[in-house]
């Protein structure tokens, strides 16, 4: 699968700091780097959408926030190896092909067209993998078929009419010194049974061996897509799974940082973490990196609720994207917030006053600006704090010195398109 165009990033001079973020999994802040070689290669695992509804605000800022930790990889001299997958076949994307009369392939094109064009408006660096759950299938079913050989899965009978032979993940079997329940997300049992529930586990299923065994194959039903599953009988994969098996097949074990909005801790990457150990005895990733949930206007962001803030809406409406841009860098990653016409309003006022000020910079303002930015970026990804700087230098009036005036103005440019994404000219 093809991702989008890649922008063109500046080179900024000038040494960047070794990055440190938020570890969801040890709740601690956390280097990514070893200590004993600070420009080793990075890799990274942000996992992509379903593509069933277009870019909404919440999508937006996860890989605004994960486009910027790669940008401060780079600025400090390491190679990176980002790998993203479309989930191309779900329950919700069939669900809404059905409602809407649509067949399902033509609706996930259609919608992760629009997503890559989105991306690219809003200056995102692509992942060099892109990877679609539909393309990982005959990856992953060799896979499946190890963990039931294992006694890690193991298939149920059917229920209601329902077909015999799903198979799920044995997680209590599975726990070994590299992943056990709750090594991601910390949770106790009861938060996890809850968090199952609400997104898309089935604790009630009869003839699981626990309530939070997660669904690893779903056997063929009348009018759904199917593939071939080897001993596993036809069907389609669960979501778990997938990202397991596309995280491993590109990026080593474990990688540098697995990322995503909060609300994937559990049981996504719970589970994706717990079948890649149970299958290599290794962790999924070094840090587990996660952004905060966007609502709008006070009320949670949602498609039953109808209040999507959609990027593609506010780009026909005439906003320039790196407004868009500008207002998701104004809250930190890891914080809850609410999208509302006052923010984008600042935003705009935000870069009106940088296209001002920065014609004007000498290269002395110039460069303790960007070393600014730079500390600020490598503190947990402290964009809200990076946007300070610049306001703060925006509010200096311009030096006397008209020979210097105007020496620092590219690399203020450069250095704004290279490490926050934010191409103001």
């Amino acid at each position: 699968m093809l991702a989008w165009s890649a922008p063109t990033i500046p080179h900024v001079p000038g040494n960047a700091p070794i990055l440190e973020v938020h570890d969801t999994s040890t709740g601690r802040v956390k280097d990514t780097a070893p200590a004993e070689k600070s420009d080793a290669a990075a890799s990274m695992y942000v996992c992509g959408i379903t593509p069933y509804d277009a870019t909404h605000m919440g999508h937006a800022a996860t890989y605004v926030t994960f486009d910027l930790l790669q940008r401060t990889w780079r600025d400090a001299g390491r190679a990176v190896t980002y790998v993203q997958n479309v989930t191309d076949i779900d329950d919700p994307l069939l669900e809404r092909a059905t409602a809407t009369g649509v067949d399902w392939q033509d609706l996930a094109v259609e919608q992760t067209n629009l997503f890559r064009a989105d991306m690219e408006a809003l200056n995102v660096i692509p992942p060099e993998h892109y990877i679609g759950a539909v393309e990982s299938i005959t990856w992953l079913v060799p896979l499946i078929e190890e963990l039931v050989a294992k006694d890690l899965a193991y298939a149920v009978p059917g229920e209601n009419g329902e077909p015999d032979g799903d198979i799920y993940f044995d997680a209590v079997a599975a726990a070994n010194e590299s992943w056990e329940l709750g090594t991601v997300s910390g949770y106790d049992r009861e938060t996890m049974l809850g968090f199952f529930s609400e997104r898309g586990g089935d604790p009630q299923r009869p003839g699981k061996r626990d309530e939070l065994d997660p669904l690893l194959w779903r056997v063929a039903r009348t009018g759904e897509p199917r593939w071939d599953g080897g001993t596993l009988g036809e069907g389609r994969p669960g979501w778990h799974i997938e990202c397991s098996v596309i995280a491993r097949r590109f990026l080593p074990a474990p990688f540098t940082v697995q990322g995503g909005g909060s609300d994937l801790i559990f049981p996504h990457h719970e589970f994706s973490a717990g079948h890649a150990a149970a299958l290599d005895g290794k962790a999924l990733a070094e840090a587990y990196v996660h952004t905060g949930m966007v609502g709008l206007d006070g009320e949670k962001m949602s498609k039953s609720l109808g209040n999507l803030v959609l990027v593609s809406r506010l780009r026909a409406a005439g906003v320039e994207p790196v407004a868009i841009r500008t207002v998701l860098l104004g809250q930190h990653y890891r914080s809850d917030w609410f999208w509302t016409d006052e923010l984008l309003s600042a935003a705009q006022d935000r870069l009106a006053n940088w296209r001002k000020s920065i014609p004007n910079a000498t290269l002395a303002e110039a460069t303790a600006t960007v070393t600014r930015i730079r500390a600020r970026l490598a503190n947990d990804l402290n964009a809200p704090g990076a946007l300070a700087v610049l306001d703060a230098f925006s509010a200096q009036e311009p030096t006397d010195d008209l020979a210097a005036r105007g020496t620092g103005a590219q690399l203020l440019t450069d250095a704004l398109d290279s490490l926050l994404g934010l191409k103001i000219v």
